[in-house]
């Protein structure tokens, strides 16, 4: 593999992981504007899906029909994986919605040790050193990037039963979702795969609005954020991530993709004004850490 096409792997994973990262702080700034958690997802998958639909035609005109077309099989399978996304965006708006962003992110961050165990779990294989060492940075991470021993669980501004519980909940359904996405139908391209995944998403998104949704649906939504959200969440990262992973590796490009952590908590200092430390900074790197340490390849003599 060439320098070049590495280094355009990274710079398409970074911009991917950058997009990700912006996406709760656009959640919260709807939030603020009184729209619902039904309302944003909603906006956001339908307006997603769409997207990649055009996506997919444009790549089949190109193509002149000769891509890989996925198989009934293909398509059950990868919307059963999609159930899985679609409980990450709900569960990860609903975090949001009760506690900062920049708490949000780090809670999502878990997966780093939720993907051990459930790799443990799955191949029977107890994990390497490398990986123990890994997970306990993350959690002593995790501890200072929440700044444990200062939360005050009686502000009246944050929920952290509620907060931690959505999180945490986000958490384990994105391990789901990083397992399924690279071992489910990967011989056809990434638009259809997004595509599919969205659909089986919209399936848990649209019933979580049909219970949840009291009041009249605001379609300002689609206008005001919901475009926002569909290119920030559900197009965009989808596509460069699967361009650029090729290139990287999952080592280099797991690495790369932590950047979400950051941006996400930049975004939400400078556009929420949230308030971030400089002991949550020192978690944020702890965590950004373990997961180059997760990641390389250590030579053995």
């Amino acid at each position: 593999m060439s320098n070049n096409n590495i280094i355009k792997g990274v710079f398409l994973v970074a911009l991917g992981a950058t997009s990700y990262g912006m996406l709760a702080t656009f959640v919260k700034l709807a939030y603020k504007e009184n729209f619902t958690t039904a309302e944003v997802t909603s906006s956001q998958f339908i307006l997603g899906i769409i997207g990649i639909l055009i996506i997919n035609l444009f790549q089949r005109t190109k193509n002149k029909n000769t891509a890989v077309k996925a198989t009934p099989k293909n398509i059950m399978h990868l919307m059963l994986a999609g159930t899985s996304l679609g409980m990450t965006s709900v569960f990860y708006y609903l975090a949001v919605k009760y506690i900062p962003v920049s708490i949000g992110i780090v809670l999502l961050m878990q997966t780093v040790w939720m993907g051990v165990l459930l790799e443990w779990f799955l191949d029977k294989k107890a994990p390497s050193a490398q990986k123990i060492i890994s997970v306990i940075i993350v959690l002593i991470g995790t501890a200072l990037a929440i700044n444990i021993f200062k939360i005050d669980f009686n502000d009246p501004t944050i929920d952290w039963s509620n907060g931690l519980f959505w999180g945490l909940l986000a958490a384990a359904s994105f391990t789901t979702t990083m397992f399924t996405a690279n071992k489910v139908a990967l011989g056809i391209s990434s638009a259809q795969r997004s595509l599919y995944m969205l659909l089986g998403g919209a399936v848990i998104v649209f019933g979580f609005s049909l219970y949840t949704q009291v009041t009249p649906f605001n379609f300002e939504i689609f206008t005001k954020w919901g475009i926002v959200l569909a290119l920030f969440g559900t197009i965009i990262p989808p596509m460069l991530l699967n361009a650029g992973f090729p290139h990287t590796g999952i080592g280099l490009g797991s690495i790369v993709s932590s950047l979400e952590l950051p941006v996400s908590v930049m975004m939400a200092y400078f556009l929420l004004n949230e308030q971030v430390l400089l002991i949550q900074w020192i978690g944020i790197v702890l965590i950004i850490t373990a997961i180059v340490i997760m990641n390389i390849q250590i030579k053995k003599k």
